[in-house]
């Protein structure tokens, strides 16, 4: 079996992106390492030979993913005849449960250890799976103390490397700082979320809530596009809207620094807003099945990752019905109205760096990674 050759499998824009940067911590402890599997751009430009676009199966909730899941069977089955064709003595598997801990199992019968990065949430839902974990999985890298505690009580062999965007999100000017008084015009940012199914659920309802707002406030919207989306595809939602915001596609984080509240798709949009400073509201909405089903499973009584690292509710939730055109306007309202408020959540927020660790968390995670190859290679020896 080859200690060079490594499979990596990333579904979403998330785990891409601190794919990418495990990636290329990686290769720098090991030069020879060939890469093969599932990413995205970022992956892709950090050296993986991918058989597929992540974005291809990236979606949300029991409905929506019943659309793609031919192509996520070819993409599984290839992946597989690669792994038979190269034999590599490790993976790697980054979140998206619903694929990769199904791929585990098959990895783990012909000899591959796993090395899970970024646990799945079974601290909030579907605990069963833990199980599960504890049979595939070799190693779970997580990002939360509190998850370490979590699988150390259930005996699954894990290491906390801490959250890569304490590194990636820069500590910049935010658009309250420069605010005496009211601002001329506020600047609010949209984040519908980085998948497809995503975004033509959440995207309408902001839409209609920022021309509500509009309408009582002078306001300047940004839509903030995810890496993955294309363009043209949120351009063809925007068509007909009452507000055009402007579209930004680079430099993400100092357009977000410099709005005054973020309507955000729940993920780690969050944590990258929360980083910022910018106050913000948590939208979330999926399929009616898909929700009624998180309803008798959901452990938690928070959904956002800021909610959960600060334990408390810091920034408000509004979630399926609740999230409303009509609702999401009148808390952004309340929100830019209310000058405490405003400053009561920005104190919390300052609070999330700290709790998401030291930096240094790729380097980390990689280290972890290039030991299970060393093992490997050791008993090979």
């Amino acid at each position: 079996m080859s200690v060079d050759d490594l499979l990596m499998v990333a579904g979403e824009a998330s785990g891409d992106l601190h794919g990418s940067r495990l990636l290329s911590e990686l290769r720098e402890l090991a030069p020879g390492l060939r890469p093969f599997g599932l990413g995205g751009d970022e992956l892709q430009a950090a050296g993986l030979e991918s058989f597929g676009h992540s974005a291809e199966i990236a979606v949300v909730g029991i409905t929506e993913a019943v659309r793609i899941l031919g192509r996520a069977r070819k993409i599984y089955e290839r992946l597989l005849e690669e792994v038979d064709r190269r034999r590599p003595r490790a993976a790697v598997l980054i979140d998206f449960p619903e694929f990769n801990l199904r791929l585990a199992r098959a990895l783990k019968d012909k000899g591959v250890r796993v090395v899970y990065y970024i646990s799945p949430q079974v601290w909030a839902w579907r605990r069963g799976r833990v199980k599960t974990i504890a049979e595939r999985v070799h190693k779970m890298l997580v990002l939360f103390p509190f998850e370490l505690e979590f699988y150390r009580e259930r005996d699954v062999r894990t290491a906390c490397v801490g959250h890569p965007l304490v590194d990636e999100v820069p500590d910049l000017p935010q658009a309250w700082d420069a605010e005496d008084g009211e601002p001329e015009r506020y600047r609010v940012a949209l984040l519908p979320g980085s998948r497809p199914s995503e975004v033509r659920s959440l995207l309408p309802p902001l839409l209609e809530a920022a021309a509500g707002l509009a309408g009582e406030l002078p306001v300047d919207f940004r839509l903030i596009l995810a890496p993955t989306l294309p363009r043209d595809r949120v351009e063809a939602l925007l068509a007909g809207a009452a507000v055009a915001p402007a579209i930004v596609t680079s430099d993400r984080f100092r357009a977000l620094a410099d709005c005054h509240l973020a309507l955000c798709a729940s993920g780690t949009a969050t944590l990258e807003v929360g980083l910022l400073g910018t106050p913000m509201i948590v939208v979330y909405r999926v399929g009616g099945w898909t929700y009624r089903l998180g309803q008798l499973l959901v452990k938690l009584p928070d959904i956002s990752l800021v909610n959960l690292v600060l334990g408390r509710r810091a920034v408000p939730e509004l979630i399926q019905r609740g999230a409303s055109p009509e609702a999401i306007r009148r808390e952004a309202l309340a929100i830019l109205r209310d000058r405490g408020r405003v400053r009561e959540m920005r104190a919390a927020l300052a609070e999330l760096r700290g709790k998401l660790g030291t930096g240094g968390a790729s380097r980390r995670a990689a280290l972890e990674v290039h030991e299970v190859l060393l093992e490997g290679a050791g008993e090979a020896a």
